[in-house]
């Protein structure tokens, strides 16, 4: 197949980078978002977000004339939808995956479709996404033929390629990484590996539709249970008066054994809502896979009990002042080190609770955005020694790089929280 035009649907953290990359490879690529913010910012040659290398890519790309933002689908060779898959609350279940989104994209690009297209799904989704999304389309087009009526004779090929890289790595493992390809026939499958094929130097492995949308959703839930495992063991050696980054550490030195660290929960947009999608198509069966989630979810809760002992300690040392007199900081509020994503991100539900919870003051530190969220409405961003100097109690959330030199041997040990072990990193 011919793949001189690529439309991108979804400008986001996935969609932006593989827009660019293609785009890199001197192919047109037209990138589609709702956003006029996102596409008069990628019009002027630069990024919304934040990821190593993206801004010079994406700023050639534009200049050269590879890549142009749209509001307003275009006709194209190939359709790359990368938009999200959020939950929705549902017949009293609150982790329902909700494929609003993912409809809204068909919808939007089935008026330009034309005999011979390819579409591909490259959003994380519950098993058999890529079928509805092809009945989506089906029902805006009647006069082509798809895969489910079809079969390999139809007009519009669609699969299923899941995303795999790691924040702060997208550009090359985008290109490194193996591409699991789930086409809903073999041509599809062939097709969408044709088009890997122009920017991807790992191995494209062809498979089903439905095999490669569990395939992700297993990846991320086999990490998960991993640092449920390591979450589960700091609440056990707390209990035991244990130091558990020690306790790893030994146990660690078993040739078999490899036990992650643990942190203040599990964040981001892959490991922290993939499971839910196992558990929402199998609950009967998915029961350690379910377990592991509300063991991470339930990390953030013990954090914010942290602080309110160490609030109450502080107090017992300063009997001269009040809850209110005594401040804290928050150091990360990104889902992981060195990257500017809040997406799920433990870190953040604990600052939101302790705004919510605490009377006196919250700082916050994180060296990758430039302004508050507006969960924190009202909260200062500080530097990463302003808030060390201002605040009463510390609290180290994520390992960043600017984090882990800190010295903060002038606290007294018990207003300083580090849940992460950044000196460790």
């Amino acid at each position: 197949m011919e793949f001189n035009r690529i439309s991108v649907v979804g400008l986001g953290y996935i969609g932006l980078p593989t827009a660019a990359v293609i785009a890199s490879r001197r192919r047109e690529v037209i990138g589609l978002d709702v956003s006029p913010k996102v596409v008069d910012t990628i019009n002027r040659g630069d990024i919304h977000i934040v990821e190593p290398d993206l801004d010079m890519i994406v700023h050639a790309a534009v200049k050269e004339g590879y890549l142009r933002a749209t509001l307003t689908p275009e006709a194209a060779d190939a359709f790359l939808i990368a938009v999200p898959t959020p939950f929705k609350a549902e017949n009293g279940k609150e982790h329902v995956p909700d494929l609003k989104y993912i409809e809204a994209a068909a919808r939007a690009i089935a008026p330009v479709l034309a005999k011979g297209n390819l579409v591909i799904l490259e959003s994380t989704s519950p098993v058999g996404a890529t079928e509805r999304l092809a009945e989506w389309l089906a029902e805006a087009r009647p006069d082509l033929v798809f895969p489910q009526g079809g079969g390999e004779a139809s007009d519009i090929r669609v699969a299923h390629c899941p995303e795999r890289v790691l924040p702060g790595h997208v550009i090359r493992e985008l290109v490194s990484n193996d591409r699991v390809i789930g086409g809903m026939t073999p041509k599809c499958s062939d097709a969408a590996a044709e088009l890997y094929g122009l920017f991807v130097e790992g191995e494209c492995v062809r498979t089903t539709a439905r095999t490669a949308e569990m395939a992700k959703l297993t990846e991320n839930s086999f990490r998960d249970v991993n640092i449920a495992f390591a979450n589960e063991l700091s609440l056990i050696c707390d209990k035991l008066d244990i130091d558990v980054w020690e306790l790893i550490e030994l146990a660690n030195r078993h040739p078999r054994v490899n036990i992650l660290k643990p942190g203040p929960g599990v964040g981001g947009h892959c490991i922290a809502v993939d499971p839910w999608f196992i558990v929402s198509e199998a609950p009967e069966q998915a029961r350690l896979i379910r377990t592991a989630r509300e063991v991470n979810d339930s990390k953030p809760g013990w954090v914010v009990d942290k602080v309110r002992t160490a609030v109450g300690a502080y107090l017992l040392e300063h009997p001269d002042k009040s809850a209110r007199d005594v401040s804290v900081a928050c150091y990360g509020l990104a889902f992981k080190p060195d990257i500017d994503d809040l997406r799920e991100s433990p870190a953040l539900n604990i600052a939101v609770e302790l705004k919510k919870n605490l009377t006196g003051e919250l700082f916050l530190v994180e060296p990758n955005i430039k302004s508050v969220p507006d969960a924190l409405a009202g909260c200062q961003l500080l530097d990463v020694n302003e808030a060390k100097l201002k605040a009463d109690i510390c609290l180290i959330l994520v390992a960043h790089k600017q984090f882990r030199e800190l010295d903060f041997t002038m606290k007294p040990a018990g207003c300083v929280i580090d849940v992460v072990a950044s000196g460790r990193v």
